[in-house]
This record gives C-alpha cells, structure tokens and sequence, in this order.
C-alpha cells in the first residue's frame, strides 16, 4: 500500500543569521545617524552646475527602471494572486495553497507598509531638501521634523519594497525547490539594490531608506514564512488536509 505523500520538510532556519544580520543592520542605520554618510552619498548624484540630479530626467530611470519594471513586479503579484486563486478550483494546484498564500500575503504586507510610515515619518527626500536646490530643511530620522506646509513622504523607500518585497518568493521556494529559492533570493536582492540605486541617482532616497526598507521587507517575509509555511519536521498531508479544505 502507497503511503500517503508528506508535507516539504523545512530546512531548518539559522534564526542567528535570518535575525543576526538584520538587527545587526538596524544597529549600523542607528549609528549612521552619528555621520553624514547619508549626505555624502547622495552628493555623488548631485551637481549643481548640471542643473540637480544626474538621473532626475532620466528616460532609463524614471521610465524604464521606475514605471516599466515596477509594473512587471506587480503582474506577477497578481499571477501569484490568480496562482492563489486557482488552488480553490485546480486539483493539481491544491497542494500549492499554503506556498501561494503565503507568497501572496508577503507580497502585500512588504508593500502595504511603506505608505503608512511614509506618513507618520514626515522624512523629506533628498531633492526637497535646501543642500540639493529644494526649500525643506534637512533632519535626522529620529530627530523631530521641522516646522514646514509640505511634509515629506520619503521614508521607507517604496520602489525599494518594490523589488525587496521578492524575498516572498525565496521563502515560498524554500521548502520544494531550495535551489531555485537561493536564486529568487539573489534576484530579489539585485532589483532591490538596482531600484535603490536608480532612486538615489534621481534625489528621491537616501542610502539609509533603502537599507531600512530592506530590513522591514525581509522580517515582514520570514516572519509569515514562519508562520505559514515553515515546519522542520514531517508532517503528512493527511494531518494538514483540513487547512487546505
């Protein structure tokens, strides 16, 4: 008699390392508040003789890097939606539910957040500020925010979380297919990085709103991997039919 298929077995997680490098890197974004990295970094995109940011007119960047690949980020949400969708009404996509669930929920929630706090932080982006030919005054994360009509809205960085957010797909990976995972998880990194980037070239972030939304974008991920998806020992799919009923 064929006994009944199990449930992936989790790959036990390294919490150290998962959790390790992120506090690791709050503490680092904490101290970067005692330098003037932030602004040292962002003049290298700034001159004031070429008429502001190198990239702010770019066609590349605010077309092609901003619109075009923002909008491929989110069709395949909205595959991942439909995916999600479909395991109600497939039979073959039925074992998939929890791993699209999941995919799909990390994907909104690592997007969902950045509105919010771009509201209540108030931070200014670079090209608003005095020092880059804007009209708002310049102030620390954690400092209180100066008197002003036009409050910023550039903290966390959201087309960072754009590309960040695909760290959703390594974890729905993780479990069935680990080495595509690692390459889900390179490519999440890469895009978030080249987005980072093209935002900084344009005056939109700092260096420190696209680590900070990095941070936010893996922790929102792993932590409803752990809570979905995540089991280092066999369960069969008989004790987890219910769920997925």
């Amino acid at each position: 008699m064929q006994s009944p298929p199990v449930v992936p077995v989790s790959k036990p997680l390294n919490f150290w390392l998962c959790l390790g490098i992120p506090a690791g890197a709050v503490l680092l974004m904490l101290l970067l508040q005692l330098t003037s990295l932030d602004m040292d970094l962002t003049k290298q995109f700034y001159s004031a003789a070429g008429g502001g940011f190198i990239g702010r007119y770019s066609f590349f960047l605010e077309d092609i890097l901003h619109d075009r690949a923002k909008q491929m980020v989110i069709l395949f949400s909205v595959l991942a939606i439909l995916g999600f969708a479909g395991t109600f009404i497939l039979q073959r996509l039925k074992p998939y539910r929890r791993e699209l669930g999941c995919l799909v929920l990390s994907l909104g929630l690592a997007t969902a957040f950045v509105s919010p706090l771009k509201t209540v932080t108030a931070v200014q982006c670079p090209w608003s500020l005095k020092e880059f030919g804007g009209q708002e005054t310049y102030s620390e994360l954690l400092s209180p925010r100066p008197p002003t009509d036009k409050p910023g809205r550039c903290w966390p960085g959201g087309h960072a979380a754009t590309g960040f957010a695909l760290f959703a797909w390594f974890f729905a990976l993780r479990d069935r297919r680990p080495r595509m995972a690692r390459k889900a998880f390179i490519f999440a990194v890469a895009l978030g990085s080249v987005f980072s980037v093209s935002r900084m070239a344009q005056g939109a972030h700092f260096f420190s709103h696209n680590v900070w939304t990095a941070i936010f974008c893996w922790l929102i991920c792993l932590g409803l991997y752990c809570l979905i998806l995540y089991r280092p020992s066999k369960v069969r799919v008989s004790e987890v039919r219910a769920l997925n009923t």
